[in-house]
């Protein structure tokens, strides 16, 4: 029984949430966007796949506001910044050092762009399992009250990464 647990684990984490091919991408790193629920413009510094969807992180005068795909309109301008460029992309299966029990191959479920920095959301710790009525477990944390959500998730830097 263990060994059918480790291959569960194990095919999670190689295989993508989003089934075969990756979905399009609404907009690029670093691209200046106009959010017409905020009226205010910013610029991508980050994504990540939540809830069979891509969510952008956009990053604004003095925060950084979460925004799907549909509350977003591209400029196709990129930002001018300073910044590393991606080691991994999106979707890349990864080895991940974290340690001698876990699986090491991993896909690469998000990519934050912090103070010219990259990092990369890394699945850490497997899924729940549950039954087909109960909702589907979600990688990104929410501050709800009602639900108690723990990212799954951890965000690392290359250093932690060495391609498959």
């Amino acid at each position: 029984m263990n060994n059918i647990v480790n291959s569960l684990e194990t095919c999670w984490y190689i295989s993508s949430p989003w089934g075969k091919d990756i979905p399009p991408m609404v907009i690029c790193l670093l691209e200046r966007v106009y959010l017409p629920k905020l009226n205010a413009y910013g610029y991508c510094c980050g994504v990540e796949w939540v809830n069979n969807g891509w969510y952008y992180s956009i990053a604004l005068q003095n925060e950084i506001v979460l925004a799907s795909g549909i509350e977003i309109i591209p400029t196709g301008q990129l930002q001018s910044v300073a910044a590393e460029k991606p080691v991994f992309m999106v979707g890349e299966l990864v080895n991940f050092r974290f340690g001698d029990h876990a699986a090491k191959i991993r896909t690469v479920l998000g990519l934050q762009m912090i103070n010219g920095s990259c990092f990369y959301g890394i699945e850490w710790r497997s899924p729940a399992l549950q039954q087909p009525n109960e909702p589907t477990i979600c990688i990104f944390p929410k501050s709800s009250a009602k639900h108690k959500f723990v990212s799954r998730l951890a965000w690392i830097t290359d250093f932690d990464l060495t391609g498959v």
